[in-house]
Protein backbone atom coordinates (compact mmCIF):
# COMPACT_ATOMS: atom_id res chain seq x y z
CA UNK A 1 0.00 0.00 0.00
CA UNK A 2 1.57 3.21 -0.93
CA UNK A 3 2.24 5.05 1.99
CA UNK A 4 1.71 8.80 0.63
CA UNK A 5 -1.15 10.19 -1.47
CA UNK A 6 -1.17 13.63 -3.54
CA UNK A 7 -4.16 16.36 -2.15
CA UNK A 8 -6.69 16.29 -4.82
CA UNK A 9 -4.80 17.27 -8.23
CA UNK A 10 -2.12 19.60 -6.58
CA UNK A 11 1.36 18.27 -6.17
CA UNK A 12 1.34 18.05 -2.26
CA UNK A 13 1.87 14.88 -0.74
CA UNK A 14 0.81 13.88 2.63
CA UNK A 15 1.45 10.91 4.34
CA UNK A 16 -1.50 8.36 4.15
CA UNK A 17 -2.65 8.40 7.83
CA UNK A 18 -2.05 12.36 9.10
CA UNK A 19 -1.73 14.07 13.06
CA UNK A 20 -4.82 15.57 14.16
CA UNK A 21 -4.20 18.25 16.76
CA UNK A 22 -7.97 18.90 18.02
CA UNK A 23 -7.76 16.94 20.89
CA UNK A 24 -4.55 18.97 22.70
CA UNK A 25 -6.32 21.77 23.32
CA UNK A 26 -9.92 21.32 22.47
CA UNK A 27 -13.03 18.86 23.33
CA UNK A 28 -11.18 16.75 25.92
CA UNK A 29 -11.52 19.09 28.87
CA UNK A 30 -8.24 19.48 29.05
CA UNK A 31 -5.78 22.21 27.43
CA UNK A 32 -2.33 19.99 27.19
CA UNK A 33 0.94 22.10 28.13
CA UNK A 34 2.73 23.58 25.43
CA UNK A 35 6.30 22.11 25.89
CA UNK A 36 4.78 18.42 26.10
CA UNK A 37 2.36 18.44 22.98
CA UNK A 38 5.28 20.43 21.05
CA UNK A 39 7.90 17.31 21.68
CA UNK A 40 4.77 15.06 21.13
CA UNK A 41 4.82 16.60 17.56
CA UNK A 42 8.04 16.11 16.63
CA UNK A 43 8.15 12.47 17.81
CA UNK A 44 4.92 12.42 15.39
CA UNK A 45 7.43 13.88 12.58
CA UNK A 46 10.23 11.33 13.69
CA UNK A 47 8.04 8.21 13.08
CA UNK A 48 7.03 9.44 9.73
CA UNK A 49 4.08 11.80 9.69
CA UNK A 50 3.90 14.99 6.92
CA UNK A 51 0.48 15.86 7.65
CA UNK A 52 -0.70 18.26 10.59
CA UNK A 53 -4.09 19.55 10.80
CA UNK A 54 -5.28 22.11 13.32
CA UNK A 55 -8.10 25.12 13.46
CA UNK A 56 -8.32 28.42 15.54
CA UNK A 57 -11.28 27.23 16.83
CA UNK A 58 -9.57 24.64 18.70
CA UNK A 59 -8.34 27.22 20.74
CA UNK A 60 -5.68 29.57 19.76
CA UNK A 61 -3.09 27.87 21.64
CA UNK A 62 -3.85 24.84 19.37
CA UNK A 63 -2.19 26.45 16.01
CA UNK A 64 0.56 28.01 17.88
CA UNK A 65 2.06 24.30 19.29
CA UNK A 66 1.91 23.36 15.66
CA UNK A 67 3.62 25.85 14.40
CA UNK A 68 6.57 25.96 16.96
CA UNK A 69 6.39 22.35 16.91
CA UNK A 70 7.18 21.95 13.09
CA UNK A 71 9.33 25.02 13.09
CA UNK A 72 12.52 23.09 12.44
CA UNK A 73 11.74 20.96 9.90
CA UNK A 74 8.14 23.16 8.05
CA UNK A 75 9.37 22.66 4.34
CA UNK A 76 8.94 18.64 4.83
CA UNK A 77 5.39 19.09 6.19
CA UNK A 78 2.17 20.52 4.86
CA UNK A 79 -0.29 22.25 7.21
CA UNK A 80 -3.93 22.14 7.03
CA UNK A 81 -5.81 24.80 9.11
CA UNK A 82 -9.36 26.56 8.65
CA UNK A 83 -11.30 29.17 8.34
CA UNK A 84 -15.17 30.31 9.09
CA UNK A 85 -15.65 29.70 12.33
CA UNK A 86 -15.02 32.78 14.55
CA UNK A 87 -15.99 32.10 17.43
CA UNK A 88 -16.52 28.20 20.01
CA UNK A 89 -20.40 29.89 20.34
CA UNK A 90 -21.08 27.87 17.49
CA UNK A 91 -20.85 24.68 18.83
CA UNK A 92 -23.40 25.95 21.29
CA UNK A 93 -25.80 27.03 17.97
CA UNK A 94 -24.87 30.38 17.57
CA UNK A 95 -24.22 30.92 13.95
CA UNK A 96 -23.46 34.51 13.63
CA UNK A 97 -19.86 32.49 14.81
CA UNK A 98 -19.88 31.75 10.99
CA UNK A 99 -17.94 34.62 8.47
CA UNK A 100 -16.89 33.61 5.13
CA UNK A 101 -16.79 36.77 4.10
CA UNK A 102 -13.58 37.88 1.88
CA UNK A 103 -12.47 40.81 4.84
CA UNK A 104 -13.03 38.48 7.11
CA UNK A 105 -11.25 35.60 5.43
CA UNK A 106 -8.37 37.76 4.80
CA UNK A 107 -7.89 38.55 8.28
CA UNK A 108 -8.42 35.23 9.64
CA UNK A 109 -5.72 33.45 7.57
CA UNK A 110 -3.43 36.65 8.82
CA UNK A 111 -4.07 35.74 11.98
CA UNK A 112 -3.17 31.67 11.47
CA UNK A 113 -0.16 32.89 9.73
CA UNK A 114 0.82 34.46 12.36
CA UNK A 115 0.04 32.20 14.98
CA UNK A 116 1.53 29.05 12.90
CA UNK A 117 5.02 31.28 12.33
CA UNK A 118 4.94 30.05 8.62
CA UNK A 119 4.33 32.42 5.36
CA UNK A 120 1.87 29.77 3.89
CA UNK A 121 -0.75 27.36 4.54
CA UNK A 122 -0.59 24.10 2.65
CA UNK A 123 -4.28 23.32 2.49
CA UNK A 124 -6.44 25.88 4.34
CA UNK A 125 -10.46 24.53 4.62
CA UNK A 126 -13.18 26.46 5.16
CA UNK A 127 -14.44 24.47 8.51
CA UNK A 128 -18.59 25.47 8.11
CA UNK A 129 -19.85 27.35 5.48
CA UNK A 130 -21.20 30.60 5.83
CA UNK A 131 -25.17 31.07 5.18
CA UNK A 132 -24.43 34.96 4.39
CA UNK A 133 -21.49 34.23 2.21
CA UNK A 134 -22.46 32.09 -1.48
CA UNK A 135 -19.59 29.66 -2.59
CA UNK A 136 -19.03 31.39 -5.52
CA UNK A 137 -17.48 34.58 -3.20
CA UNK A 138 -15.83 32.06 -1.24
CA UNK A 139 -13.63 30.69 -4.24
CA UNK A 140 -13.15 33.53 -5.47
CA UNK A 141 -11.45 34.92 -2.26
CA UNK A 142 -9.40 31.57 -2.30
CA UNK A 143 -8.21 32.42 -5.83
CA UNK A 144 -6.69 34.60 -4.62
CA UNK A 145 -5.11 33.62 -1.41
CA UNK A 146 -3.62 31.40 -3.51
CA UNK A 147 -2.46 33.90 -5.99
CA UNK A 148 -0.76 36.04 -3.71
CA UNK A 149 1.01 32.56 -2.30
CA UNK A 150 -0.67 32.55 1.28
CA UNK A 151 -2.27 29.01 0.65
CA UNK A 152 -1.20 26.38 -1.61
CA UNK A 153 -4.39 25.04 -1.90
CA UNK A 154 -8.01 24.55 0.10
CA UNK A 155 -10.82 22.88 0.72
CA UNK A 156 -14.27 22.40 2.95
CA UNK A 157 -15.96 20.75 5.51
CA UNK A 158 -19.00 19.46 6.06
CA UNK A 159 -20.54 21.30 2.87
CA UNK A 160 -23.26 20.01 0.83
CA UNK A 161 -22.71 18.75 -2.97
CA UNK A 162 -24.31 21.68 -4.49
CA UNK A 163 -21.81 23.92 -2.93
CA UNK A 164 -18.89 21.80 -3.73
CA UNK A 165 -19.69 21.88 -7.05
CA UNK A 166 -20.01 25.66 -7.73
CA UNK A 167 -16.91 26.30 -5.47
CA UNK A 168 -15.22 23.91 -7.46
CA UNK A 169 -16.02 25.76 -10.90
CA UNK A 170 -14.56 28.85 -9.25
CA UNK A 171 -11.22 27.49 -7.64
CA UNK A 172 -10.67 23.51 -7.51
CA UNK A 173 -11.01 22.35 -4.14
CA UNK A 174 -8.30 19.67 -3.35
CA UNK A 175 -9.87 18.37 0.10
CA UNK A 176 -13.17 17.63 2.05
CA UNK A 177 -12.90 16.91 5.33
CA UNK A 178 -15.54 15.28 7.52
CA UNK A 179 -16.39 12.61 9.57
CA UNK A 180 -15.79 9.31 9.00
CA UNK A 181 -15.39 5.52 10.81
CA UNK A 182 -16.76 2.20 11.47
CA UNK A 183 -19.30 4.08 12.78
CA UNK A 184 -20.16 7.05 10.33
CA UNK A 185 -20.32 5.54 6.91
CA UNK A 186 -22.86 7.84 5.61
CA UNK A 187 -20.49 9.76 2.91
CA UNK A 188 -19.98 6.14 1.52
CA UNK A 189 -23.01 7.36 -1.16
CA UNK A 190 -22.68 10.82 -1.69
CA UNK A 191 -19.02 12.15 -0.79
CA UNK A 192 -17.12 9.06 -1.92
CA UNK A 193 -18.49 9.39 -5.71
CA UNK A 194 -18.41 12.80 -6.03
CA UNK A 195 -14.62 13.01 -4.73
CA UNK A 196 -14.20 10.23 -7.49
CA UNK A 197 -15.48 11.94 -10.10
CA UNK A 198 -13.49 15.72 -9.37
CA UNK A 199 -10.15 14.26 -8.09
CA UNK A 200 -10.76 15.72 -4.38
CA UNK A 201 -8.79 14.23 -1.24
CA UNK A 202 -11.34 12.86 1.42
CA UNK A 203 -9.71 13.66 4.36
CA UNK A 204 -10.92 11.64 7.37
CA UNK A 205 -11.79 13.59 10.61
CA UNK A 206 -12.42 11.46 14.02
CA UNK A 207 -11.04 7.65 12.44
CA UNK A 208 -11.43 6.25 15.52
CA UNK A 209 -14.54 7.77 16.58
CA UNK A 210 -13.25 9.84 19.04
CA UNK A 211 -11.38 6.54 20.94
CA UNK A 212 -14.03 4.33 20.70
CA UNK A 213 -12.71 2.28 18.16
CA UNK A 214 -9.69 0.96 19.93
CA UNK A 215 -11.60 -0.99 22.30
CA UNK A 216 -10.37 0.17 25.31
CA UNK A 217 -13.52 2.11 26.78
CA UNK A 218 -16.08 0.76 28.56
CA UNK A 219 -19.94 2.05 29.69
CA UNK A 220 -17.99 2.43 33.09
CA UNK A 221 -15.04 4.48 32.14
CA UNK A 222 -15.06 7.99 33.89
CA UNK A 223 -14.78 11.44 31.78
CA UNK A 224 -13.33 14.62 32.99
CA UNK A 225 -15.94 17.78 32.83
CA UNK A 226 -15.69 19.18 29.78
CA UNK A 227 -14.79 15.82 27.80
CA UNK A 228 -17.40 15.67 25.06
CA UNK A 229 -17.61 11.88 24.95
CA UNK A 230 -19.27 11.58 28.68
CA UNK A 231 -22.14 12.87 26.60
CA UNK A 232 -21.97 10.99 23.38
CA UNK A 233 -24.43 8.07 23.17
CA UNK A 234 -21.79 6.80 21.37
CA UNK A 235 -20.01 5.93 24.96
CA UNK A 236 -23.07 5.20 26.75
CA UNK A 237 -24.10 1.63 27.32
CA UNK A 238 -27.03 0.92 25.00
CA UNK A 239 -24.63 1.92 21.78
CA UNK A 240 -21.66 -0.19 23.12
CA UNK A 241 -24.34 -3.35 23.57
CA UNK A 242 -25.73 -2.33 19.64
CA UNK A 243 -21.93 -2.04 18.43
CA UNK A 244 -20.61 -5.53 20.40
CA UNK A 245 -20.70 -7.34 17.02
CA UNK A 246 -18.62 -4.87 15.58
CA UNK A 247 -15.88 -4.66 18.27
CA UNK A 248 -15.72 -8.34 17.80
CA UNK A 249 -14.94 -8.09 14.38
CA UNK A 250 -12.69 -5.57 14.28
CA UNK A 251 -10.58 -7.36 17.36
CA UNK A 252 -11.16 -10.89 15.41
CA UNK A 253 -9.02 -8.91 12.51
CA UNK A 254 -6.23 -7.16 14.97
CA UNK A 255 -5.67 -10.85 16.30
CA UNK A 256 -5.54 -12.19 12.90
CA UNK A 257 -2.98 -9.57 11.80
CA UNK A 258 -0.83 -8.60 15.12
CA UNK A 259 -2.36 -5.51 14.90
CA UNK A 260 -4.49 -3.15 17.37
CA UNK A 261 -8.62 -2.05 16.79
CA UNK A 262 -7.58 1.31 16.03
CA UNK A 263 -5.22 0.40 13.23
CA UNK A 264 -7.53 -2.25 11.27
CA UNK A 265 -9.96 0.47 12.13
CA UNK A 266 -7.57 3.32 9.92
CA UNK A 267 -6.08 0.81 7.76
CA UNK A 268 -9.53 -0.28 6.59
CA UNK A 269 -9.70 3.59 5.72
CA UNK A 270 -7.04 3.43 3.99
CA UNK A 271 -7.14 0.44 1.82
CA UNK A 272 -11.18 1.59 0.65
CA UNK A 273 -10.13 4.00 -1.48
CA UNK A 274 -6.82 5.69 -2.71
CA UNK A 275 -8.25 9.10 -1.76
CA UNK A 276 -9.04 8.87 1.73
CA UNK A 277 -6.26 10.35 4.41
CA UNK A 278 -7.76 9.62 8.21
CA UNK A 279 -6.21 12.13 10.47
CA UNK A 280 -6.49 10.62 13.70
CA UNK A 281 -4.93 12.33 17.36
CA UNK A 282 -3.79 11.33 20.47
CA UNK A 283 -1.71 12.92 23.02
CA UNK A 284 0.14 10.04 24.11
CA UNK A 285 3.89 9.00 22.51
CA UNK A 286 2.86 5.65 22.13
CA UNK A 287 -0.79 6.15 20.24
CA UNK A 288 1.29 8.11 18.16
CA UNK A 289 3.47 5.45 16.70
CA UNK A 290 0.52 2.97 16.88
CA UNK A 291 -2.03 4.80 14.77
CA UNK A 292 0.57 5.40 12.01
CA UNK A 293 1.65 1.76 11.96
CA UNK A 294 -1.61 1.26 10.32
CA UNK A 295 -0.32 1.76 6.93
CA UNK A 296 1.72 -1.04 6.95
CA UNK A 297 -1.16 -3.21 7.86
CA UNK A 298 -2.22 -5.35 4.68
CA UNK A 299 -5.89 -6.63 3.94
CA UNK A 300 -6.72 -8.26 1.40
CA UNK A 301 -9.59 -7.62 -1.25
CA UNK A 302 -11.07 -10.69 0.07
CA UNK A 303 -11.03 -9.56 3.80
CA UNK A 304 -12.26 -6.17 2.57
CA UNK A 305 -15.36 -7.92 1.34
CA UNK A 306 -15.56 -10.36 3.98
CA UNK A 307 -15.67 -6.90 6.30
CA UNK A 308 -18.18 -5.04 3.93
CA UNK A 309 -20.46 -8.14 3.85
CA UNK A 310 -20.37 -8.45 8.17
CA UNK A 311 -21.15 -4.79 8.14
CA UNK A 312 -24.04 -5.01 6.15
CA UNK A 313 -25.65 -7.23 8.55
CA UNK A 314 -24.88 -4.89 11.38
CA UNK A 315 -27.18 -1.98 13.46
CA UNK A 316 -24.64 -0.29 14.00
CA UNK A 317 -25.03 2.96 16.85
CA UNK A 318 -23.11 6.10 15.16
CA UNK A 319 -21.74 8.64 16.54
CA UNK A 320 -24.53 10.65 18.34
Amino acid sequence: MPKTRKLGKTEIEVTAIGYGCMGQTHAYGVVEAENDMILLMRYAYDVGYTFFDTAPVYGEANERYLGKAVEPFRKNIVIATKFGIVDDSFFTGNENALNSSHKSVREQVDASLKRLGTDYIDLYYQHRIDPKTTPEEVAETMAELIKEGKIRAWGVSFAPEDYIRRAHKICKISAIENMYSFVARQDEETYFPLCQELGITYVSACPLAKGFLSNRYSPETQYREGDWRGNMKLFKKESMDRNRGLMELITEYADKKSATPAQIALAWEIIKKPFIVPIPGTTKRERVKENFGAIDVELTADEMNEIENALSHMDIAGMG
